[in-house]
């Protein structure tokens, strides 16, 4: 005899879209990472810089978000980088200062929760856009 599980009755949200989250610190990396996951973002985490080339390497992403606990270096590296991975992918930088050409949106983190999710939310509608025209 074979049992069947029932079917779930939760109703699933629509995903905001794919996004890589990457922070040099774990704790941040988990409190950052779940914001996202609550906001509808199917997220993928990334300690540190070469786990991120990794993730980019290996995966498709709508956008990156490039946390405060990175170094200056890998906030100025890893957006190339990104690109180069995907041309369309959206880069948010948290906590960055000056224009850098292949960063699509940068802000100071301390601004709040609710001001880093529309940020992200206006680069990924953005890039969507823009692959589709």
């Amino acid at each position: 005899m074979i049992k069947v599980a029932p079917k779930s009755t939760r109703v699933v949200a629509a995903s905001q879209g794919r996004i890589l989250c990457a922070e040099n610190d774990a704790k941040v990396l988990a409190e950052q990472s779940k914001m996202f996951a609550q906001a509808g973002y199917i997220v993928e985490r990334a300690q540190g810089r070469a786990a991120t080339e990794q993730a980019l390497r290996s995966n498709q992403f709508d956008a990156v978000v490039l946390g405060h606990t990175l170094s200056k270096d890998d906030r100025h590296h890893l957006p190339y980088m990104a690109k180069k991975s995907n041309p369309h992918i959206a880069v948010l930088v948290l906590h960055a200062s000056g224009k850098h050409p292949a960063v699509d949106f940068a802000m100071d983190s301390r601004q709040g929760e609710e001001a880093v999710l529309d940020a992200l939310k206006s680069v990924v509608a953005g890039k969507a856009l823009a692959a589709v025209s």
